[in-house]
């Protein structure tokens, strides 16, 4: 897997806080690898020493098959970063931002234009304004042209769509999907868990651990109770009474709803509804649904912390 990334067995600690706890995680050339978990999981934290900006208490990680430790030098060369706040020069144009960075890494922009003109031509009638005049979306666009100018082997984006509208992130992940054709390696975190069907593959970390990798259908399909969904007035009291109930094994708030789970076989839709009204809840409505992503992230979360305590 030279144009790949091979971590194993990574271990930080920042004095008492373990942050990554022996983590090992795969990611070919040629698909989009997500790495999803809510915000101090650890996904920047592994970032930062896949990119060399900081070293491992232990274990090992090769970038485009060199190690980021002993071979730091040459995996910057051929690694493309986009941080998670935008981190390029405000001050200056975006054409200048772009001629900046092609230079640091011994290139030029003509010279590798075909590597980032489905990015780059989104924004190139704006080449004279200033980065820090742009819209989210066309930051992340710069930013994104920046990371790839010089042919990098490897993509690793940090919560790339963290703060941009809906358009941006949907044009943002359509950009990815045409850059994997090229035999890129991507890696990319999100808080988002509706994103993880844009990848291909997904590792879900929490507390420093990775707790499944897979497809996000296989991921989905692992999901092993009946799942429903639960709506009421007041969705304070309907939290409460879901959870005086001795037959709900779990509850959590999903938007408007609540998701839940039975400790046994779920009782007809009728004799719910029927046992909310009496707890004072207003118009409840209830029905099975199907799981996604989050739901089996905060199951294997509760599965998790059920297992260290």
């Amino acid at each position: 897997m030279n144009n790949g990334v091979e971590v194993n067995n990574i271990s930080k600690r920042f004095g008492k806080t373990e942050a990554l706890k022996g983590v090992s995680l795969n990611a070919s050339s040629g698909r989009i690898t997500g790495l999803l978990g809510p915000d101090g999981a650890g996904k920047t934290t592994l970032f930062r020493m896949l990119t060399t900006l900081l070293l491992p208490d232990s274990g090992t990680a090769h970038v485009a098959g060199m190690n980021v430790v002993e071979e730091y030098k040459k995996v910057r060369a051929n690694l493309g970063y986009m941080p998670q706040r935008f981190s390029l020069y405000q001050d200056l144009s975006v054409e200048e931002n772009l001629q900046f960075f092609a230079t640091i890494f011994d290139t030029t922009v003509e010279q590798n234009y075909d590597m980032i003109a489905p990015v780059y031509e989104q924004i190139a009638p704006f080449s004279k304004r200033l980065a820090g005049r742009l819209s989210g979306g066309m930051k992340q666009k710069l930013a994104l042209s920046c990371a790839l100018i010089h042919k990098p082997e490897v993509l690793i984006l940090d919560e790339p769509t963290t703060g941009v509208d809906a358009v941006s992130r949907k044009e943002f992940w359509q950009m990815l999907q045409m850059l994997k054709i090229t035999g890129l390696t991507i890696i990319v975190s999100t808080p988002y868990m509706d994103e993880a069907q844009q990848c291909d593959e997904v590792a879900l970390i929490q507390n420093g651990e990775i707790m499944v990798k897979d497809t996000p259908q296989a991921i989905v399909e692992q999901f092993e109770q009946p799942l429903w969904r639960v709506k009421g007035e007041d969705m304070y009291q309907l939290l409460k009474a879901l959870e005086a109930m001795p037959e709900v094994a779990t509850v959590y708030p999903f938007g408007e709803f609540a998701h839940i789970t039975f400790r046994n076989t779920p009782p007809p839709t009728e004799a719910l509804e029927s046992k909310l009204l009496d707890k004072g809840i207003a118009q409840p409505e209830c029905a099975p649904i199907t799981p996604d992503i989050e739901d089996c992230f905060m199951a294997l979360m509760k599965r998790q912390n059920n297992e260290t305590t």
